[in-house]
């Protein structure tokens, strides 16, 4: 990137960049440039003040003194983590003449703006993030989907529990059987399992009579139908569900999904079990407790509200003007009568 982005931009005359904090070090490029540059969190954002436990931890959120240490003993692993596969990268950045604090993995955050989809309704209380931290809600607003196909006629009419484990346990088809082995004997509900392109469904076994299994299905359309979101904790998904106040059953599984559920967990949004306590029998208690208790669809329901009333993809959008000081051509009214 850094050898072929600077020619790209200086082509088509950027002049300024938004960069994903998940793609690390990529900020190298306008630091060299001396080009503006914000950062947004598309998933968890991470605290590397230690507050909170960093998005790769699925701990609970705790101020005791050994909770702190134990925070600050994962950022302290992965720290030494990031130096090991960094050695690269420092050779790189000391070549074009950067100044860079390895010892703080937030010191190239951008200082003008760094914006997460996460509301801040959702998040740990205490977290002491910097100054140019902001909090939008969701990006997604619905729009910009393609069209996908889906047999909308064997809805029955009973409360739908929709379930999808994102693109990276696609492949898992061990979580699938158990979703489906859970759900078969709730006659009350319906499931409808998205199992993504990497399986067919016929490595999932006999499909239930009170299910429906696709590859892709129009998942904003069905969680408005949905009462409960059977999740890996992905972000986007699970603030899909809350934009629609569905409680969500999660199964965390990589990145910063145990974060997420942590997350879940603390807000009471949902309930959260983990891959190793993963049975049927234990997935069909947890969907049956969320369904009945009435706690978690109200606390899904107060952060909805919580994002309905801040529109994070216009908050995010006035963020970056503002911290690119880009100033927009004032409306033209008309003279019509």
């Amino acid at each position: 990137m850094s050898h072929t982005l600077p020619a790209v931009l200086a082509k088509e005359g950027v002049d300024a960049l938004v960069l994903d904090t998940y793609l690390p070090y990529a900020e190298f490029v306008p630091m060299r440039l001396g080009m503006s540059y914000i950062h947004v969190s598309n998933a968890l954002p991470f605290d590397y003040s230690g507050d909170t436990p960093l998005c790769l931890y699925g701990w609970p959120h705790e101020t005791t003194s050994a909770a702190l240490m134990r925070n600050r003993e994962g950022l302290a692993r992965f720290t030494g983590f990031l130096a090991e596969i960094n050695a690269g990268t420092r050779m790189h950045a000391q070549k074009l003449g950067l100044n860079v604090d390895w010892a703080d993995p937030g010191s190239t955050i951008s200082k003008l703006a760094w914006l997460t989809q996460m509301p801040r309704e959702f998040d740990f209380e205490d977290s002491n993030w910097p100054s140019q931290f902001h909090y939008t809600g969701p990006f997604h607003d619905g729009t910009g989907r393609a069209d996908v196909d889906f047999p909308w006629d064997q809805l029955t009419g009973e409360p739908i529990v929709y379930a999808s484990m994102g693109t990276l346990a696609n492949g898992r088809t061990e979580i699938f059987r158990t979703i489906v082995s859970a759900l078969a004997n709730q006659k009350s509900v319906q499931l409808v399992l998205v199992i993504g392109d990497q399986i067919n469904q016929e490595q999932i076994g006999p499909v239930p009579s009170n299910a429906i299994i696709v590859k892709q299905a129009p998942q904003l359309e069905l969680l408005k139908r949905s009462s409960v979101c059977i999740t890996h904790a992905g972000l986007n998904t699970v603030l899909e569900a809350l934009t629609q106040g569905v409680p969500q059953v999660a199964i965390p599984v990589t990145h910063d999904q145990p974060g997420v559920a942590a997350r879940i967990a603390n807000k009471k949004t949902g309930v959260v079990t983990s891959l190793d306590k993963l049975t049927a029998s234990h997935l069909s208690e947890l969907v049956s407790e969320v369904l009945e208790d009435s706690t978690y669809r109200s606390n899904a329901r107060r952060i909805q509200e919580a994002i309905a009333r801040t529109n994070g993809l216009s908050r995010a959008a006035d963020l970056i003007e503002k911290s690119f000081q880009i100033n927009r051509p004032a409306t033209k009214l008309s003279t019509e009568v």
